[in-house]
């Protein structure tokens, strides 16, 4: 019984948790750049997969909140190079949508929940259309958008309420605009967090699920007008955040698709994973609105690789292999057999300039690592063949050399109040406790912040001074899964940093700054 109830649990833990994603995709301010650790073990062996598409269904979502980016080009070509065919962008970027152009992958684009407020009038809205989007469509080898996403996760508890009376206004000019320049094919939807959904205390069940009270009304609206226009609804799906906002209440098997002893039963369906659960709770909502046959989208799903003790290579592996696996069977769910599941996995790389606000794993959801290398092996055309992921070609980097502790360095106290400074400037989300670099000693912990400033600074010899306590190496201090990395070529002139401070006490840092070397 007690297993029973904790199951029963799990659907509240999904629809429940309001989590600060306001960060989520913010750019950190100021004009430092922040380096990555790249999770992987190693390089992944590549296997040609010419000619063998994803799964049915399968897209990524490509961010671009870092510093250091791959050449757009060469981000494109490791989608055709993996033949990935649905890509979902949190922005709408002008050089991106110009490398697109020609290369048939299906595109949604994403106007930001700070530029929904600038949706509100109709006219504004037909010529942001018109130049955001009808431009690229009519270029002479055309992009494939398909669909235009109208903010991200607005309806969150935790803004408030801040974006309730703009969203739908948008979401209505987009769509309308659109359809007034013959581009009806093009729809707009409103990914939104599981949170908008709620299930009763007595009651943790799918067949339970009701829209969440104070946004009902609205709910019911926008999806009227999905209805009216032939719309998807889009819900983002991250069972890895069931898992790190439930404290150890959460069932790891739960997260994964290897299938539960004990599934949760309702109403005589069976649910052994989150996924299907989460999306059923939506499809019973749907169903109470009067929209039964309402296609529905997975905007995001995904799990990390570092910056936390469940977020590292060997989980995520399973967790996509099970997804990819789950969406080969086109089985779909208890309440939707029939359904093709459409799902864009979180993330395609690394973004090293993230906030990490919501925790130091924002960093570290690509499934591919700041320099365009697989984390892990995957076939993500679910054939079960020995397909896998293919890296990114001719990437330039810096030199192959490092940062680190100068040999005679052994007072600790010196080294701290340098090494904090030095993650407050760059990247240190790998030193935290479970994460890949945790295990390494004072004077590695200090080499591994030493060396991301270093590199995020574009290996100029100033940032590898620190008082005298640091030199370069062309000897790789990597050590198993704790990678020291070496940045990517600057596409433009390096900042000059700033001198790091002169060795004294150091207050001990707060957790979003880096971690503490005591």
């Amino acid at each position: 019984m007690q297993h029973v109830k904790l199951l029963m649990n799990i659907i509240l833990l999904v629809l429940g948790h309001s989590v600060s994603y306001a960060a989520r995709d913010i750019r950190i301010l100021g004009r430092t750049a922040i380096a990555p650790a790249q999770a992987a073990a190693g390089p992944v062996a590549s296997i040609d997969n010419s000619g063998i598409g994803a799964v049915s269904g399968l897209g990524v979502n490509w961010g671009t909140v870092t510093y250091h980016p791959l050449p757009i080009d060469t981000v494109v070509q490791l989608l055709k190079d993996n033949n990935i065919k649905k890509l979902k962008l949190l922005g709408v970027e002008h050089e991106i949508l110009t490398a697109l152009a020609g290369s048939d992958i299906e595109v949604m684009v994403t106007v930001t929940n700070d530029h929904l407020a600038d949706m509100g009038s109709f006219d504004a809205v037909k010529e942001w259309v018109k130049v955001n989007l009808i431009h690229y469509l009519e270029l002479k080898k055309g992009v494939n958008i398909a669909y235009v996403a109208v903010g991200n996760e607005p309806f969150l508890k935790d803004y408030n309420g801040k974006y309730n009376n703009v969203v739908f206004p948008a979401l209505k000019n987009i769509q309308n605009a659109l359809n007034a320049a013959n581009y009806s094919r093009i729809k707009a939807t409103i990914p939104i967090n599981a949170d908008v959904l709620y299930s009763p205390d007595i009651n943790h069940v799918p067949s339970a699920g009701v829209w969440r009270k104070d946004i009902a009304d609205l709910m019911n609206q926008i999806v009227a007008f999905y209805h009216k226009n032939s719309a998807p609804f889009t819900v983002n799906i991250h069972p890895f955040l069931s898992l790190y906002y439930g404290k150890g209440k959460f069932p790891v098997d739960y997260a994964f698709f290897d299938g539960n002893s004990k599934p949760l039963m309702d109403m005589g369906a069976s649910y052994t994973n989150v996924l299907d659960a989460n999306y059923d709770t939506l499809v019973t909502v749907l169903n109470k609105a009067g929209y039964k046959n309402m296609p529905i989208i997975v905007g995001e799903i995904g799990w990390p690789t570092d910056g936390d003790i469940n977020a590292n290579v060997a989980l995520a592996q399973k967790f996509y292999k099970g997804l990819v696996k789950h969406l080969a069977t086109k089985k779909g769910t208890p309440l939707r057999p029939n359904d093709l599941m459409n799902v864009y996995l979180f993330s395609l790389i690394d973004e090293e300039d993230k906030s990490i606000l919501p925790g130091d794993f924002e960093r570290h959801w690509g499934i591919f690592t700041y320099d365009g290398q697989p984390k892990f092996e995957l076939d993500i055309t679910g054939k079960g063949g020995k397909n896998t992921l293919v890296r990114a070609k001719d990437v330039m980097y810096l030199s192959k050399q490092w940062c680190v502790v100068s040999p005679s360095v052994t007072k600790k106290a010196t080294l701290e109040a340098n090494a904090d400074y030095a993650c407050k400037n760059a990247h240190c989300t790998s030193l935290g406790n479970g994460s890949s670099c945790s295990n390494l000693d004072y004077r590695g912990q200090a080499s591994y912040a030493f060396n991301s400033y270093f590199q995020n600074f574009d290996q100029q010899s100033a940032s590898c001074h620190f008082d005298g306590l640091a030199t370069i190496t062309t000897e790789d201090p990597s050590s198993g899964s704790c990678k020291f990395d070496v940045q990517l070529a600057p596409a433009s002139v390096p900042i000059e940093p700033d001198p790091a401070p002169a060795p004294a006490p150091a207050p001990v840092p707060d957790s979003a700054d880096g971690p503490s070397f005591g």
